[in-house]
């Protein structure tokens, strides 16, 4: 199992831009036949070093990962991200 992990910081840090933007993380599951799992979480301490959002998915293999990442649904996403990111965001792949 390959688990991929991403942290996002966004431009608006207000807790309804950050409940907008995880209901565009969310709204993925079920719709990406190679998507096996997501999970989605928001900060609770809001420090200064604190990310936003976490996004962890799973995958059966680093394959699945690169059809994840060119589905349409997910392009959709990767293009709204674009719009709310504050820089890039940070991301782990790992076997699990």
């Amino acid at each position: 199992m390959l688990t991929h992990v991403v942290f996002f910081k966004l431009k608006d840090r207000s807790p309804e831009a950050i409940e907008a933007t995880k209901a565009v993380l969310t709204n993925m599951e079920g719709k990406i036949p190679v998507l096996k799992s997501i999970e989605v979480g928001t900060d609770v301490l809001h420090s200064e070093r604190s990310y936003d959002i976490a996004l962890i998915t799973r995958f059966d293999s680093l394959d699945d990962l690169k059809v994840y990442d060119k589905h349409p649904i997910h392009e959709g996403v990767k293009a709204h991200m674009k719009t709310v990111l504050d820089g890039t965001s940070i991301c782990v792949d790992f076997i699990s």
